[in-house]
C-alpha cells in the first residue's frame, strides 16, 4: 500500500519546513509514504526548501498556473508513481499532518473512495463568525448541487483512493474543491467526512481577495460545474419555463382574437410570446446537444483513465521531467 502526500505550493518557502516536519513517516496499513510538492512557479526558494526538509519529489511549473492546475498535475504525477492513496494538503499549514492517519482510514478499510477533512466550520475557533456563517451557507448550496452530504465542501484536506483519483479532471481554473466534489457526487462515489482540527491561519488566503470575492468566484464555479455535468437538466428546465411563458402569452392573444374581439390590445403578446417560444425551443435543443457532448466526454474520460492507470514510472530516481514539467528529487536536486 503506497501513500502519496501532495502539497501544491506557491512561494511557501517560509511555511514548508513546518508542514513537512509534521507529516507522518509511518502509518498503520501503509507500506510506503511519498511526499510530492508541486511548485507552481514560485519565485522564492520553495523547491529547494521542499527537498531540504524531506520532500521526495518536487514537480515544478516554470510559471504560475493556478491552484487547480497544480492540484491535477500533482494527482497525475502521484498516480504515475503508483500511489494507492493520495492525500492533498495545503502548504500554509492549515491542516495538521497528524490528522492524515485519520483521513485515510476509511479508504484503508475499503469504506470510501473520497474522504474530506471536515474543519467543523460552525465551531472552528480560528474562523470569524461571518466566515462561519458564509462557509455553512455555501456548503449547503454545494451539497444540493453535488447531491452529497459533505459538511465542509471547500476543505482542501482530502484523501483519494486510486479509483477516485484516476477519474479526476478539473476544468475550472480557479479551484478544484467544488468541481471534484460534484464529480464524485455525480459519479456515485462513496464519500466520507472526518472531523479534524485546524491550525491558526499564518497569513491571508492567496486564493481570493476577501470573502465576497471568494463567494463570487466560487458561485461561478458552481454554475459552470453544474451545467457541465447536468446540461440536459439545466437547459431543459430553463427552456420549458420560457416555452410555458410563450404558450401563455400566445394563448391569451388567441382567446381574445377568437372569442372576445379585443385582440388589438394584446398584439404585443404575439411578438413577446413568439420570442419566448423560440428561445425555449433553442435552449431545449442546446440541452440535448450538451447531453450528447457529455456522453462523448464520458467515453474520452474512460480512455483517459486507462492511460493514467498504465502510465507508471518505472524508475522515479532517473526522472528528469513529467509531462513537460521538471521533476526534482534527492537524486536530482534543485539548483
Amino acid at each position: 500500500m503506497k501513500l502519496a502526500i501532495q502539497i501544491p505550493a506557491f512561494n511557501e518557502a517560509e511555511c514548508l519546513p513546518t508542514v513537512l516536519g509534521e507529516l507522518p513517516k509511518t502509518l498503520p496499513g501503509v507500506d510506503e509514504i511519498l511526499v510530492v510538492v508541486i511548485d507552481d512557479g514560485s519565485t522564492d526558494s520553495t523547491a529547494s526548501t521542499a527537498l531540504e526538509h524531506g520532500a521526495d519529489f518536487v514537480l515544478r511549473h516554470r510559471q504560475n498556473r493556478g491552484l487547480s492546475k497544480a492540484f491535477i498535475d500533482g494527482i497525475q504525477f502521484c498516480l504515475a508513481l503508483g500511489a494507492d492513496i493520495i492525500v492533498n494538503t495545503d502548504a500554509d499549514n492549515q491542516y495538521p499532518g497528524s490528522e492524515i492517519g485519520k483521513l485515510i482510514e476509511p479508504i484503508l478499510q475499503n469504506r470510501a473512495d473520497l474522504v474530506i477533512g471536515d474543519r467543523q466550520t460552525l465551531e472552528n475557533k480560528h474562523f470569524s463568525p461571518f466566515k462561519r456563517a458564509m462557509e455553512y451557507l455555501g456548503s449547503s448550496v454545494i451539497r444540493w448541487v453535488s447531491a452529497t452530504t459533505c459538511p465542509d465542501t471547500v476543505s482542501g484536506f482530502r484523501a483519494f483512493s486510486r479509483y477516485a483519483a484516476l477519474r479526476l479532471q478539473v476544468y475550472n481554473p480557479y479551484s478544484y474543491t467544488l468541481e471534484t466534489l460534484i464529480q464524485a457526487g455525480k459519479g456515485n462515489m462513496k464519500i466520507e467526512n472526518v472531523p479534524i482540527e485546524t491550525n491558526p491561519a499564518t497569513r491571508e488566503s492567496r486564493l481570493h481577495k476577501g470573502m465576497f470575492n471568494f463567494i463570487w468566484r466560487q458561485g461561478g464555479a458552481i454554475i459552470r460545474s453544474y451545467v457541465l455535468y447536468q446540461p440536459l437538466r439545466t437547459f431543459l428546465s430553463i427552456g420549458m419555463v420560457l416555452l410555458l411563458a410563450g404558450i401563455i402569452l400566445l394563448g391569451r392573444f388567441l382567446v381574445y382574437y377568437l372569442f372576445l374581439d379585443g385582440s388589438s390590445r394584446f398584439i404585443q403578446s404575439v411578438s413577446i410570446g413568439g420570442t419566448f417560444m423560440v428561445a425555449g425551443v433553442t435552449l431545449v435543443m442546446f440541452g440535448f446537444l450538451g447531453d450528447a457532448i457529455r456522453a462523448n466526454r464520458q467515453i474520452s474520460e474512460e480512455n483517459m483513465i486507462r492511460e493514467r492507470d498504465e502510465a507508471l514510472i518505472s524508475d522515479p530516481a532517473s526522472l528528469g521531467d513529467f509531462q513537460g514539467h521538471p521533476v526534482y528529487s534527492q537524486h536530482n536536486p534543485f539548483v
